[in-house]
């Protein structure tokens, strides 16, 4: 939670940096924007390569039908999350538009002390592509060597991502904010924060409550005791901002709702990683209005959206566990296929940290539906 005291913390300080601060002072603080945003664009494919890579080749091998069944229910929940989410935000854009916009730091007059570029070592979709040839090669020929260096590669990336990248966030958001001061826009900002994040919450819970109405009701169980269970997990996760270090309580959870304890053992941990639908449901939110508050992107289709949201579901598989770390996966796709600016990325991870706790919760909670599922699916397969 300290993270989230930590950017509100920079929020405020680059308000009031930018807004009555000298010149050069807002300039030093944009500097350190500049520095961290080339650090960000460097890493992103690298976060997708290593995390990818490392988590297709780690599947656990031994479970049969079972494993393909829990792969593709998450997979398939965190599209229709995702899909859900872009048409009720798209419902009621007709009710914001025009009403509020961001304006880029070109119209200001703030310039860097240091022009410093550190250009990727190759493009988002080149990482994505080597990320599954290796992974899926790594899994089917069982190449202890190469699965080494891609985990040990995920542990660089993890330890960078924990030590130096997110915590450099306060302050990257501070000089996005200390932008936003000087080109006046940023009340208009902080009001659509404030809407963005509330309604993001909201369709947390519808999205719960579909998940857990309808098992309920197909498999005979009373949705309320269902969720009744699983609320430990979700105020756990809402503390520790992880999925991972949620997994204790979200077992004993799933099996407080009946599901066995091997197949609780074998599912909750997979989906820890695997599904993640509120932050899916977070990303596309944050996205839509981003977009939204930008005069020089557009708001996209039903059929633009869509590739967006499919690849977002594989992405999410190779989230870091770190605070942050699905919106940190997801700022390649969010950059080549949707075109978001260096000034867009920062509003992007500025919404969505301010909430992170919360998706993380709808995430965790969500497993325990699956787990029911698998352990439908267990049944039957006896």
């Amino acid at each position: 939670m300290s993270l989230i005291l930590k950017l509100l913390a920079g929020i405020g300080a680059g308000i009031v940096v930018g807004s009555y601060l000298p010149l050069p002072l807002v300039e030093l603080l944009y500097t350190f924007k500049v520095i961290v945003g080339q650090l960000i664009s460097f890493t992103i494919p690298l976060i997708i390569l290593f995390f990818i890579a490392s988590g297709i080749a780690g599947l656990p091998k031994g479970a049969g039908h079972l494993l393909g069944k829990t792969v593709g229910f998450a997979y398939g929940s965190t599209i229709l999350a995702g899909t859900l989410a872009f048409l009720l935000v798209n419902a009621f854009v007709p009710f914001f538009e025009g009403s509020t916009t961001y304006q880029a730091v070109q119209a200001t007059e703030l310039k860097s002390f240091i022009n410093l570029e550190i250009p990727p070592l190759m493009g988002v979709m080149t990482a994505l592509a080597a990320a599954f040839i290796f992974g899926i090669g790594v899994s089917q020929l069982q190449l202890k060597d190469i699965q080494n260096v891609v985990d040990q590669g995920r542990d660089v990336i993890d330890a960078l991502l924990a030590k130096v990248i997110i915590p450099a966030l306060p302050f990257y958001i501070a000089g996005v904010f200390a932008e936003m001061a000087v080109a006046g826009t940023v009340a208009d900002t902080l009001s659509t924060f404030g809407i963005v994040l509330v309604a993001a919450v909201v369709m947390h819970w519808l999205w719960l409550s579909v998940l857990f109405i309808g098992s309920g009701i197909l498999l005979k169980r009373s949705p309320i005791e269902l969720i009744k269970n699983m609320l430990p997990a979700y105020f756990t996760a809402i503390g520790t901002m992880s999925s991972a270090a949620t997994i204790p309580v979200s077992l004993r959870a799933s099996k407080a709702n009946g599901v066995k304890d091997e197949v609780a053992n074998f599912s909750v941990p997979l989906c820890a990683t695997i599904h993640l639908s509120g932050s899916t449901i977070t990303i596309v939110t944050c996205a839509m209005a981003v977009m939204l508050l930008s005069p020089e992107m557009s708001m996209p289709s039903i059929t633009s959206i869509l590739p967006f949201i499919f690849m977002l579901g594989v992405v999410m598989i190779a989230a870091p566990g770190a605070p942050g770390g699905a919106v940190m996966s997801a700022l390649g796709l969010l950059t080549s296929m949707l075109g978001f600016s260096e000034g867009a990325v920062a509003l992007m991870i500025a919404l969505y940290l301010a909430q992170d706790s919360f998706g993380t919760a709808c995430n965790v909670t969500g497993d325990g539906v699956i787990a029911l599922w698998v352990n439908k699916f267990s049944e039957q397969s006896k």
